[in-house]
């Protein structure tokens, strides 16, 4: 599965306009931080061994692209934190979670069911 990085926000405004389209999920990363480490670690098994095909995946390093991570949380009203997952469509946040909660099985279960498209 690919993994788009965000490191612009054109990237992000082009990403959030296709959002309408195709979902996505967004990971915040923080390279600083040892439990935005082990959460990566979680979302990286999930997209490589779990991924629903139907969702885009995108990363952002919230400090090496900080006007990024903030414009993310500015553009769909969801208070910024790191690490965080945000499923995003129809250019709205529709479910997001952070820390402790960002693990592989929750992202399994959340994003592999149908539920998806209830979201």
């Amino acid at each position: 599965m690919e993994i788009i990085e965000l490191e612009s926000p054109k990237q992000w405004l082009n990403l959030l306009e296709s959002s309408s389209e195709t979902p996505v999920l967004v990971f915040k990363h923080s390279t600083s931080c040892p439990v935005s480490a082990e959460a990566y670690e979680q979302w990286l098994k999930y997209v490589h061994k779990d991924a629903n095909p139907d969702i885009e995946y995108a990363l952002v390093h919230v400090i090496e692209s900080r006007p990024v991570s903030n414009l993310i949380a500015e553009s769909i009203n969801v208070k910024h934190e790191s690490p965080q997952a945000l499923f995003v469509r129809g250019r709205k946040a529709v479910w997001h979670a952070s820390h402790w909660r960002i693990t592989e099985s929750m992202l399994r279960e959340r994003l592999n069911s149908d539920s998806v498209t209830e979201m």
